[in-house]
């Protein structure tokens, strides 16, 4: 639970510091109504999930299919899951309020709800990714290299674990960062109506955030 909280923490921060930077009300500034959900969110992201070992641990399953999943499959959607759920809480301001989309030129035309929306959704899909994959990869190449026996020794076992994780977590970042571009764009005729009525550009653009 405590390391589950650690990791949540320490993404939600750095959602919190990333995000869009566009202030509509200046109450919204990261002020204390988005910590107080934002700790809310790390709270429940990490009790849901340390769940399945709690689970494990108070009803004491032995079975090895139940350990296998409970241990193995379970925790990697859990995991991709509440990494996309602490980006909404935490950015939930952005499509309350908008954000700015601006012309080919840079030019502002207005303040859009809607492409808040995309932004905040893009960035949680690309995060639950990068986390689940991370996740999900070592436990599968660390089998193949257990029934290799390239590493004979815990110690080699768990030098090989740390270098494969570290290594599919280098592999992945640039990959989730790059799924949706940093200037995001949006069809003017998906926007608000008093944006659309404020330029003649077919295609706004957003800063979608990290």
């Amino acid at each position: 639970l405590f390391l589950q909280f650690v990791f949540h923490m320490y993404t939600t921060g750095f959602t919190l510091l990333n995000g869009n930077g566009t202030v509509k009300a200046e109450e919204y500034s990261l002020q204390q109504k988005q910590l107080c959900y934002s700790m809310g969110a790390i709270s429940y992201a990490a009790c849901i999930g340390a769940l399945p070992l709690v689970f494990m641990n108070r009803y004491t399953l032995k079975s090895s299919v139940m350990q296998l999943v409970i241990k193995k499959l379970l925790p990697v959607p859990l995991l991709g899951l509440m990494s996309a759920f602490t980006v909404m809480v935490a950015r939930s301001p952005e499509f309350e309020n908008g954000i700015e989309v601006m012309d080919r030129n840079g030019k502002v035309v207005g303040v859009s709800q809607k492409a808040g929306e995309k932004a905040v959704e893009e960035t949680a899909v690309s995060r639950a990714v990068l986390f689940g994959t991370t996740f999900f990869l070592p436990p599968v190449l660390m089998h193949f290299v257990e029934r290799a026996k390239l590493a004979k020794t815990p110690q080699t076992l768990a030098l090989a674990r740390m270098l494969v994780t570290m290594s599919v977590l280098a592999g992945m970042l640039p990959v989730s960062l790059s799924m949706f571009p940093q200037c995001g764009e949006i069809k003017r005729a998906d926007l608000e109506p008093e944006i659309q009525s404020s330029t003649e550009e077919t295609e706004l653009f957003y800063n979608r955030g990290v």
